[in-house]
C-alpha cells in the first residue's frame, strides 16, 4: 500500500472526503424522511395498478389494522356493558326531557290527523292540548324505562366492535392521524435519527475510498446506510421494551415504550373524540346491524305506555280502532325512528360527560402488558417493515451512484 499516494490524494481532495459524512447524514435524514412518508402516503393507490405505484402502508391495510385495534380496545379497554352503565336513566330523561316535548307534541297531532282525522278535528282545542301534555308527561318515563332495558340487553342491541371498525374505515384519513398524531415524536425521531446514524457510518465510508478508490464504494454504502439506518431507527423505537445500558454508558429504553403516559393520554383523547362519541354510538344504535332489537324494544315500550293510557277502556278501543291502532303504534315506531337521532344531538354533552371515554382508557391502559401496548401502533409497521427499509437501501444506492459521478468527473 503506497501510504505517500495516499497522503497526496487526501491532501489533494480533502473536502471530498470533509464531505462524505455530510453527504451520507443527507442520505440518513432523506431515507427516513421517506419512509415515513411512505408509512401515511397517498391514500389512495398513485400509479398503474396493481404494482406499478404505491399506497401509504397504513391508509393500505387500514382494515387490517383497524380490527386489530377495535380488537385489542375491546379486550382490554372498554367493555360495552360499562359503557352504557354510567348512564343514568333518570338524569338522561331530565336532557332530553325539552327536546322530547315539542317532538311528541308534533308527532302526536301528525299521527291522528294521519289516522283519525275526524275525531282528531272534532276534539276541542283544550281536549287535544291535556292529551298531548299527558303523553309529554309519560315521555321522561318512557326514555329512563327503555334506557333501561337498553342496560338489560347493551349485548343484543349495540355492536360496538362494528360501530368502532365502521368508524375507521369509513374515513382513512382518521386511521392516519390517529397512528400519526400518537406516534408524532417517533416519527420526528425515525426522520432525525439518519442525520447520526448516516453521519458516523459515512466516516467509515470516507476510510475505505481511501483505501480503494472502488466506484462500488459509494452505492453499496449509501445503500447500506439506508437500509441500516431504516432498520436500526425502527428497532429503537419498540426496543428495548425495558431501560438498558449499552456499553456501560449509554441508557435506552424504546421511545414508544418510554413515552407510555403520555401516549395513553393522547389515544384516550383520540377514541374518545374520534371513535366513541356519543354521536357514534347512538348512530349505530339507531342504523347498525342490531338497530332492529333495538326498535322492538321501542316497541315493546309503546305498547306498555298505550295500555296504561287506555286502562280499562283498552278492549273497546281496541274493538273499534283495531286495525288503526295497531298501524299508528307501528307509525309511533317508525317515527321514533327518524326523529330520535334529532332529539338525542342534545344530549350529547351530558353523554360525553357520563361516559368518560377518555378517563377510561387512560386508566386501562396502564393495566396492559407490555405487548398489548405496543399492539396499539406496531401492527402499522411490522409486517411491511421490510417495503420502507428496502426502498430507504434503493434511494441509498441511487444517492451513492450520484456520489461516484461528482467525485470521478
Amino acid at each position: 500500500m503506497d501510504w505517500s499516494k495516499m497522503a497526496a490524494d487526501l491532501q489533494e481532495n480533502w473536502h471530498l472526503y470533509a464531505l462524505m459524512p455530510f453527504v451520507a447524514a443527507a442520505i440518513g435524514w432523506f431515507t427516513k424522511l421517506v419512509a415515513v412518508e411512505m408509512l401515511f402516503r397517498p391514500l389512495e393507490f398513485k400509479g398503474i395498478p396493481p404494482y406499478l405505484g404505491w399506497q401509504g402502508l397504513v391508509p393500505r391495510y387500514s382494515a387490517r389494522m383497524s380490527t386489530v385495534a377495535v380488537d385489542l380496545m375491546l379486550a382490554r379497554l372498554i367493555d360495552p356493558q360499562e359503557i352504557i352503565d354510567r348512564i343514568d336513566p333518570e338524569e338522561l330523561a331530565k336532557h332530553i326531557q325539552e327536546p322530547m316535548l315539542d317532538t311528541v307534541a308534533e308527532v302526536v297531532h301528525k299521527l291522528m290527523m294521519r289516522h283519525q282525522p275526524g275525531i282528531w278535528e272534532l276534539l276541542p282545542e283544550q281536549v287535544r292540548r291535556m292529551l298531548i301534555r299527558r303523553i309529554q308527561s309519560d315521555s321522561p318515563q318512557l326514555i329512563a324505562q327503555m334506557m333501561d332495558d337498553l342496560k338489560a340487553n347493551v349485548d343484543l342491541v349495540f355492536d360496538m366492535r362494528a360501530m368502532a371498525i365502521d368508524a375507521l374505515m369509513r374515513d382513512k384519513a382518521l386511521t392516519v392521524r390517529m397512528i400519526r398524531e400518537i406516534a408524532a415524536p417517533e416519527m420526528r425521531f425515525i426522520v432525525r435519527s439518519g442525520l447520526l446514524f448516516g453521519f458516523l457510518l459515512g466516516i467509515v465510508q470516507a476510510v475505505i475510498w481511501a483505501f480503494t478508490h472502488s466506484a462500488l464504494i459509494m452505492p453499496l454504502f449509501g445503500a447500506f446506510v439506508g437500509y441500516s439506518t431504516d432498520w436500526l431507527a425502527l428497532q429503537m423505537v419498540f426496543r428495548p421494551i425495558e431501560p438498558k445500558r449499552y456499553l456501560g454508558v449509554f441508557r435506552w429504553q424504546g421511545l414508544f415504550h418510554k413515552r407510555r403516559d403520555e401516549v395513553a393520554v393522547d389515544y384516550g383523547g383520540l377514541i374518545a373524540n374520534e371513535i366513541l362519541t356519543p354521536a357514534n354510538i347512538i348512530h349505530a344504535m339507531l342504523t347498525g346491524p342490531q338497530s332492529d332489537r333495538l326498535f322492538s324494544l321501542v316497541e315493546y315500550e309503546v305498547q306498555r305506555v298505550l295500555d296504561q293510557q287506555l286502562g280499562r277502556a283498552k278492549p273497546l278501543v281496541e274493538f273499534a280502532f283495531a286495525s288503526s291502532l295497531e298501524a299508528m303504534k307501528h307509525d309511533v315506531v317508525d317515527t321514533m325512528r327518524t326523529r330520535l337521532p334529532d332529539s338525542t344531538r342534545q344530549i350529547e354533552e351530558y353523554t360525553m360527560r357520563a361516559l368518560d371515554v377518555h378517563a377510561m382508557i387512560i386508566e386501562k391502559m396502564r393495566l396492559m402488558t407490555n405487548d398489548e401496548y405496543e399492539n396499539i401502533l406496531r401492527p402499522a409497521f411490522k409486517q411491511d417493515e421490510w417495503k420502507i427499509v428496502t426502498v430507504g437501501a434503493i434511494l441509498g444506492f441511487l444517492v451513492g451512484e450520484l456520489q461516484v459521478l461528482l467525485l470521478l468527473h
